[in-house]
Order: C-alpha cells, then structure tokens, then sequence
C-alpha cells in the first residue's frame, strides 16, 4: 500500500510539472505579421513578440507584453479578433527577453519599470526564471518584478501615461 502511494504521488507531481511554463510554445511570425493594436512588424524586435490564441485557434500578435495586455483588457477595441471577454483566449504567449523562447505568459515573471523600452515605449519585460529576472532588474534599474496575476488595466494605462 505504501508503495501505490508513493507512485501516486509521483504521478500527481509530474502532472503538475506538466501544467506550467515549460510546456512548448512557437512563435511564428514572418515580415509581414503585424502586431493587432499598434500594426507595427513584430520581426522588427523579437525579444518583445507576444501572441494570443483564442479558443477557434486563431493566432494574434502584439509587438509587445504592454501591448498585449492593452488587448487583454479590453478585447472588444479590435472587433476583428471576434474576442468580446478573457473566456475567448485560450492561450497567451510572450518571449522571454534573455533566451527568446516562447513561454507562458501566466507563468511568467514581468518586469515593471527597466530602462529598456519596446517599440510601444514603456513595457513589461518577460522572463520565464525569476533569478534571470531579478538580474535583469538589478542591471537595468527594473523597480519591480509582477507575476502575470498582479499585472493590471491601471498598470497599463500608467505605462502608457494615460494616468
């Protein structure tokens, strides 16, 4: 009995292990991909590329995580991505910013308040690893490193010096 327990629990781990940021993710992009809210080229700056999937596969891309974020919030602003709630995404991708590999983004850590700007100015910087993160932070005068749960509408609209 003692050892079905120890592989059950072996088992739930690897499943959780499964479910997180290590999980596969592409970024396929070409010269003519333009990010949904600013319809700049995404292959321009590739460590800042980002991508939603929605529920029916379709792929939209953002030339930022700001950006992203901007549409994540209020979905309804681009009717063409037919997204009116969070309910229509079913995945959110961004780049990590030291090793250019797709992560999740609900997984990821975000700087806040680097020196380091993206084609839409101030951004969010994405890492998948927080020690790289707290690096970065440290070279680039970051103020603040924010799970995917703590990023916010007010967050962006600070960004984007709407407040």
């Amino acid at each position: 009995m003692k050892k079905l327990s120890h592989i059950i629990l072996a088992s739930c781990l690897f499943c959780t292990v499964g479910v997180s940021a290590s999980e596969s993710y592409t970024m396929n992009f070409d010269k003519d991909t333009r990010g949904l809210v600013r319809k700049l080229a995404i292959y321009k700056d590739p460590a800042w590329a980002c991508k939603i999937i929605t529920k029916e596969n379709k792929e939209f891309f953002f030339i930022s995580p700001k950006s992203l974020m901007e549409f994540y919030y209020k979905p309804y602003k681009w009717p063409s991505a037919n997204i009116e709630t969070f309910d229509g995404i079913k995945e959110i991708v961004v780049t990590d910013y030291k090793t250019l590999k797709p992560i999740d983004a609900k997984y990821a850590f975000f700087i806040y308040g680097s020196r380091k700007i993206s084609f839409a100015g101030d951004d969010l910087v994405a890492f998948e690893n927080i020690n790289d993160a707290k690096e970065f932070m440290k070279n680039n005068n970051g103020r603040r490193i924010l799970k995917f749960s703590e990023l916010s509408e007010g967050l962006i609209q600070l960004l984007n010096g709407d407040i």
